[in-house]
């Protein structure tokens, strides 16, 4: 396997890296990415290819079902390159993509309380706000159905809890930060796309904003 991985390098190396070397001298100065994603660590969801996101255009962040803690979490390796993203990189754009066939959703939607046992619950738990709202929303679903209804909304939860940072709440408010979500469904290759109507329709309670700019790609 590893010789495979060492000739598709080489392959990089000969047919990316030496044709554009300018491009690359400049990224080894310095990167000012202008997105951050954040997207799910399961092997078939590969922004960099599904999207054709190139060296240096995007910061990358893969953790268990694309979530975003709220700041009321406490640190986290997510919180973590939120920070530097946003106030190191000065990053425009955040895409926070879900995915068809989350295992992470599937374990969050399959969890019975919020005693968790193991470090996959522990994390997704995170997302139970999203699991409750799909529960309250389609309960007459299977459970095949009401994951697939949870992995956008666990997206949307994330876009939510994304302004509880105060950095990032502020940059939002002054149109120096875009956050958007995204959907990538691998079974039928669509992806699609919103963002939050942060202007128009303020936060529910307090807490929550609504959507809009849904666009649907295929």
């Amino acid at each position: 396997m590893f010789d495979e991985i060492r000739q598709r390098f080489l392959e990089f190396k000969s047919n990316k890296f030496l044709k554009e070397a300018a491009h690359f001298q400049n990224l080894a100065r310095a990167q000012s990415p202008k997105f951050l994603v954040i997207a799910c660590v399961d092997s078939r969801v590969c922004p960099t290819n599904v999207l054709g996101l190139q060296p240096g255009e995007a910061f990358m962040v893969r953790n268990v079902a694309n979530l975003v803690p709220a700041i009321e979490f406490g640190p986290s390796e997510t919180g973590a390159a939120l920070e530097f993203a946003v106030k190191s990189l000065e990053v425009e754009n955040i895409l926070v993509i879900g995915h068809s066939r989350c295992a992470g959703i599937e374990a969050l939607m399959g969890m019975q309380d919020s005693n968790t046992g193991n470090y996959v619950e522990r994390w997704v738990v995170n997302g139970k706000a999203a699991k409750l709202r799909t529960e309250a929303a389609a309960p007459h679903l299977s459970f095949d159905q009401q994951c697939t209804h949870c992995e956008k909304e666990s997206v949307t939860q994330s876009l939510n809890n994304l302004l509880t940072y105060p950095w990032i709440k502020e940059r939002v408010e002054d149109g120096l930060l875009s956050i958007s979500g995204g959907y990538y469904d691998f079974i039928h290759c669509t992806f699609e796309k919103w963002s939050l109507d942060i202007e128009g329709s303020g936060a529910t309670g307090g807490k929550r904003y609504s959507t809009k700019d849904h666009q649907f790609w295929r």
